[in-house]
């Protein structure tokens, strides 16, 4: 049986679905103004275990993923600068044209880390009819005012708001977030549409792209003015338009926790009348250390752009780190602890990463089948909250067991499954090429073997295995292969 730590409950709970064997399954995407750090990669590692995990439990999955491209805006107080507008104004271009780049540059970063595309991917901007609708359906029920610069949601008339945000997660009780806008009603009120600008916001003026005469580029005509949707009505309106009102799980970052997530809790719970989401899970963050006098300051500070230690596939691969080594190394921590990135840690990480590959490699071509009794161990891991390290622990004691090469390598690919690292696709050629040195040995040992000199084959095997190397004989000739040292 699965069982899941629901944010909601702060409990393990066994998990089934609402409709037989289906899952509806909804993860928060990016805002795209600009290319996802490695810390918001982590996340997408974790809902990408998640997803394998259901489906390795016999699950079918619909899985949707959505795509900021308009209405978030730089402060969580429903103030500041639209990001995607900012980040035309900075790359002189226009606020369509940032949303598709850093939306494809996204959506290539997902599939170097080997984490499968959802079923459904979902732009704000393609859904403002269903957010309008959405709005209706809330003024018609009287929790949604007016002010100045737009409509509000007013969170005193949803009595269960800020349940999610508990002060040992959020930080903070519920509704005590400063109002900065006089006209607000509760602190903790937050726009659901906000009207556009009359005049430029920002100086100076954009560009490029269709300024609108002066107002933003990412504008729509509704009932009450032009303007631009709330950042958390997209998730609610999209989310129940391809998955239902009630939907099996909803997963994100902690960061979304007490602001964006309470917030599409009480739209979405207010407008139906129903449970929104049965299972919250949230991965922890991925924090950085500085090292050696790194620019980076600070110990474990949460890695961000605000933060100025901004991390992309990129800047890894610059570094000789491919993207499956960075997926490896997220899996050595669990999804709702915190991971500590340092330059070293992802170094030692590398040097696993080409043991397992050795070892695996090492196993040969042939594919037995899968152990019974670890694959038992493997599944009650995995079932336990995606207990992934201990998973990987499992996966290592394989390599040691008492059974055939070719089974072993039956039961890593199972696991891999789950994994992600394309293990599959391993080729003999990333094998360290032999030595001439190990391959005179080896031809010496042959003939000595052939003439009946077992004393002089032995010392030369000794030989061998001092210099790092295996030889074993096969039907097919010697095989020779890296010994691996733990």
């Amino acid at each position: 049986m699965l069982k899941l730590f629901n944010t909601m409950s702060r409990k393990m709970e066994e998990f089934s679905p609402l409709n037989k064997n289906e899952v509806t399954y909804y993860a928060c995407g990016p805002t795209v103004y600009d290319f996802a750090h490695i810390g918001n990669l982590r996340t997408y590692i974790f809902e990408d275990i998640l997803k394998r995990t259901l489906l390795f439990n016999g699950y079918s999955v619909k899985h949707v993923i959505n795509i900021t491209d308009v209405g978030h805006l730089t402060s969580d107080n429903d103030t500041g600068e639209d990001k995607i507008e900012q980040s035309a104004r900075i790359e002189s271009k226009n606020a369509w044209e940032i949303a598709d780049f850093y939306a494809a540059a996204f959506k290539s970063d997902l599939a170097k880390l080997n984490i499968l595309a959802p079923d459904i991917w979902c732009k704000a901007t393609d859904h403002i009819d269903e957010q309008i609708a959405l709005i209706k359906k809330l003024e018609k029920k009287k929790y949604i005012y007016k002010i100045s610069d737009g409509l509000y949601f007013d969170t005193s008339k949803f009595k269960k708001y800020g349940q999610l945000a508990r002060l040992s997660i959020a930080g903070q009780e519920a509704g005590a977030r400063v109002a900065l806008n006089p006209e607000k009603r509760n602190p903790t009120d937050f726009a659901v549409w906000k009207f556009s600008p009359p005049t430029p916001s920002i100086s100076p003026p954009y560009q490029g792209g269709d300024q609108r005469g002066g107002q933003r580029q990412m504008e729509w005509e509704t009932p009450w003015g032009r303007g631009f949707p709330g950042w958390h009505l997209e998730c609610s309106a999209m989310s129940m338009k391809y998955l239902g009102e009630t939907i099996d799980i909803h997963a994100g970052g902690i960061d979304h926790i007490p602001v964006h997530h309470t917030n599409e809790i009480a739209q979405s719970e207010a407008a139906t009348g129903k449970q929104f989401v049965r299972f919250w899970l949230h991965g922890d963050f991925l924090t950085i250390s500085a090292e050696g006098g790194s620019a980076f300051g600070g110990d474990e500070n949460r890695m961000g752009k605000s933060e100025g230690n901004f991390i992309t596939l990129k800047t890894l691969a610059e570094k000789g780190f491919e993207p499956l080594v960075y997926r490896f190394f997220c899996l050595s921590a669990h999804y709702r602890s915190k991971l500590n990135f340092t330059w070293k840690a992802l170094e030692n990480a590398k040097n696993s990463w080409e043991k397992l590959k050795t070892k695996f490699l090492n196993l040969g071509r042939q594919t037995g089948k899968v152990d019974v009794e670890f694959l038992k161990k493997f599944i009650d891991a995995i079932n336990e909250d995606l207990s992934i390290p201990q998973a990987m622990a499992i996966m290592w004691d394989v390599f040691s067991a008492d059974i055939l090469d070719a089974d072993k390598r039956a039961t890593i690919l199972e696991f891999d499954k789950i994994f992600g690292l394309q293990m599959a696709e391993m080729k003999e050629e990333e094998q360290a090429v032999v030595p001439e040195e190990v391959n005179e040995l080896v031809e010496k040992r042959r003939q000595a073997r052939q003439k009946g000199k077992w004393e002089k084959a032995d010392d030369l095997r000794r030989q061998i295995e001092s210099l790092g190397w295996q030889v074993e004989d096969t039907a097919d000739g010697e095989r020779i292969k890296k010994v691996i040292r733990n």
